[in-house]
């Protein structure tokens, strides 16, 4: 069975857990803490990055973006990246903005100070840091709402990596409870339709030791 190198909260790694399941391809999810540094680990992407994914034949992709593209590629029967050319720019834009902006500006501000920081033994989390994520994550939800408002889905007609990507950030988030769902009901209503997503299911299982979820993570209803 093919292996996917991953750790819970990392967003590139979620997305490929969903684009997995999504595709109805069958894996080993392996837990890999990218801040140990193993060597077996490090053979496999010298980077020390995840995820990766090593098949069945034993082909080795490594790096998020490398796995998303050989996901969409090598298993085209289920489209996630559109074939028309200007959806799937789209597709490609918004991809771009949740895994960096987002990324960058909410994300790495929150999970990372809150939550990796502790579980790596990286040092005590830098307070300026989290009031802008706490700060910014507003004109992101916002702009989720946006687009929902104004399409089936955030990309355009059909569920996308756009989806997956911008639901795999929020879903970090909320694993910490610092979504603000009750100020911003229109991308609530969004993420609930994947939350339904059987794809998702997983992700909503997720139990890290010692930084369990609240209550309402993996509950459909909130």
């Amino acid at each position: 069975m093919r292996t996917l190198y991953h750790h819970p909260l990392h967003t590139l790694s979620r997305i490929a857990r969903v684009m997995l399941a999504e595709k109805g391809l069958p894996f080993d999810p392996v837990i890999e803490k990218p801040w140990e540094r193993r060597t077996d680990f490090l053979k496999l992407n010298p980077s020390g990055e995840v995820p990766v994914l090593v098949e069945e034949d034993g082909t080795i992709v490594a790096g998020g973006l490398a796995v998303v593209e050989y996901l969409e590629e090598a298993y085209p029967d289920v489209v996630l990246l559109p074939r028309e050319i200007a959806h799937r720019a789209e597709v490609r834009r918004l991809v771009d903005w949740f895994t960096r902006k987002f990324e960058r500006e909410v994300t790495e501000n929150l999970v990372g100070e809150k939550l990796i920081k502790r579980l790596s033994g990286e040092g005590h989390p830098f307070a300026p840091a989290i009031r802008a994520g706490l700060a910014n994550i507003h004109y992101h939800l916002d702009y989720i709402a946006f687009l929902s408002e104004r399409r089936p889905w955030l990309a355009g007609p059909s569920f996308t990596l756009a989806d997956i990507a911008a639901a795999a950030e929020l879903s970090c988030l909320d694993y910490i409870d610092n979504v603000p769902w009750d100020r911003h009901g229109e991308a609530k209503d969004w993420y609930a339709r994947i939350k339904s997503r059987p794809s998702f299911r997983a992700l909503l299982a997720d139990n890290i030791t010692g930084s369990p979820p609240p209550r309402h993570y993996a509950d459909l209803d909130f």
